[in-house]
């Protein structure tokens, strides 16, 4: 006896895969029509904004995207003068990350613009449906870390 097949479009990874970038993608036309950035070097920025300075590793970590992408993103940045690259007094190797005052300036116009887009794509989900979202999001993803 055969094991039954399950149709991709029931298939939990791959919905949960092609809604998060459905979303992003939706988010990324705007800041990449008003700001010239790419989703790789958006989610850099997003991070340096909220965390505060980091290394190339951290944000491999953080933003969950590979060490090409971030590497790429991070050359982008710099080169718009957006975010600033300074040694690492911790490790001597590697080097720390932080905003500039202009990429501050971007992330602190973008932000506004991004959670506008959070509420409109996310509309559907009313009351308290978001914070459970977010909780079940939270649920999936420490459990694919390993840390359930």
């Amino acid at each position: 006896m055969s094991e039954p097949q399950t149709r991709l479009s029931d298939f939990l990874p791959y919905l949960l895969s092609i809604t998060s970038n459905a979303v992003s993608d939706r988010i990324a036309e705007e800041y990449h029509a008003r700001f010239g950035l790419k989703i790789a070097e958006w989610r850099v920025m997003a991070v340096l904004g909220d965390l505060g300075g980091q290394t190339q590793r951290e944000l491999v970590g953080a933003t969950r995207m590979d060490k090409v992408a971030v590497n790429r993103a991070c050359k982008v940045l710099e080169q718009r003068k957006l975010i600033a690259r300074s040694p690492n007094d911790r490790d001597g190797r590697s080097h720390h990350l932080e905003l500039t005052d202009a990429g501050r300036s971007v992330f602190d116009e973008i932000m506004p613009i991004a959670l506008a887009m959070e509420d409109r794509l996310f509309a559907p989900l009313k009351g308290s449906d978001r914070d459970k979202f977010k909780a079940l999001l939270a649920q999936v993803r420490a459990q694919a870390q390993g840390k359930d």
